[in-house]
């Protein structure tokens, strides 16, 4: 069996995405492993769920530093001593500079729950209906400087009901990003793609793999 890729998880509060990662991670045939768990707030509880599934953690309050140079020179140390190879951002609510993002360069993973490029940023699902769209969804992308902009990995498209609220479609969104963090995650680390030209290309036969028939993933995955 090949070496599986060393993952860093990043995140600011409760992970849920994170969980469904160590879930996916726990399977034999998936070609990650988490090797640390790192959260810029003390009081993060996904840091007690990391810790109970016996994951190393690790605390680096952004606060106790005097700037962000600072505390990234922290981050990327305790990354690399952990021999990490690629980071998942699991919900890490902070901007990153353009020194550590290049380190890092297309070893970098974030979610959002939209199909970016639209709806960057905040209150996402609020805007969502203002804006009257018909689809929500989420995308996993490799980070870049600019805010949930980067190469697009895959992307879950969820349907809006007329019924919907922004906290009732964020719930439903959020099963979306549970299903398509692990499937990117999957062909990043395996090597079935790859940047070129700030474009994710294929190199591989897609894997396959059961989802929920109400979401749909883009690319198209067959069932098993």
């Amino acid at each position: 069996m090949s070496p599986r890729t060393k993952v860093g998880v990043l995140i600011s509060g409760r992970g849920s995405n994170m969980r469904a990662l160590i879930a996916a991670c726990e399977a034999e045939d998936f070609p990650a492993e988490i090797v640390i768990v790192v959260s810029n707030r003390p009081e993060a509880p996904g840091l007690d769920f990391a810790a109970k599934a016996g994951l190393p953690t690790r605390v680096i309050d952004h606060k106790a530093f005097p700037s962000r140079d600072a505390f990234e020179a922290v981050l990327h140390q305790v990354l690399h001593d952990a021999h990490v190879e690629l980071i998942c951002n699991a919900g890490f609510m902070r901007l990153l500079t353009i020194g550590f993002v290049e380190k890092w360069r297309d070893k970098q993973l974030n979610i959002h729950p939209s199909l970016l490029p639209a709806f960057k940023g905040l209150h996402t699902h609020e805007r969502t209906l203002k804006a009257g769209v018909k689809i929500a969804g989420c995308t996993v992308h490799f980070v870049r400087t600019e805010m949930d902009s980067g190469p697009i990995i895959a992307q879950a498209a969820v349907p809006i009901l007329p019924s919907d609220t922004p906290d009732g479609l964020a719930s439903r969104v959020l099963e979306a990003e549970h299903q398509i963090y692990p499937m990117a995650l999957r062909l990043v680390a395996s090597g079935a793609v790859h940047v070129v030209n700030d474009l994710v290309v294929w190199t591989a036969d897609l894997p396959k793999g059961d989802y929920e028939p109400d979401i749909l993933i883009s690319p198209p995955f067959a069932n098993a």
